[in-house]
């Protein structure tokens, strides 16, 4: 079936990559919150 233009396998395949999309960015927020308290951590002992 086409949904909006799209192949059912297509529309799959979006699905993945924006499922994808939302782990990686969880990820990049969980570094860059690790990275915040280390440098807090490395200021405060300096």
């Amino acid at each position: 079936k086409k949904y909006g233009g799209m192949e059912a396998s297509e529309m799959k395949k979006v699905k993945e990559l924006e499922a994808e999309n939302r782990r990686l960015k969880r990820m990049y927020a969980n570094l860059a919150m690790e990275l915040d308290v280390a440098k807090y951590i490395i200021e405060k002992k300096l």
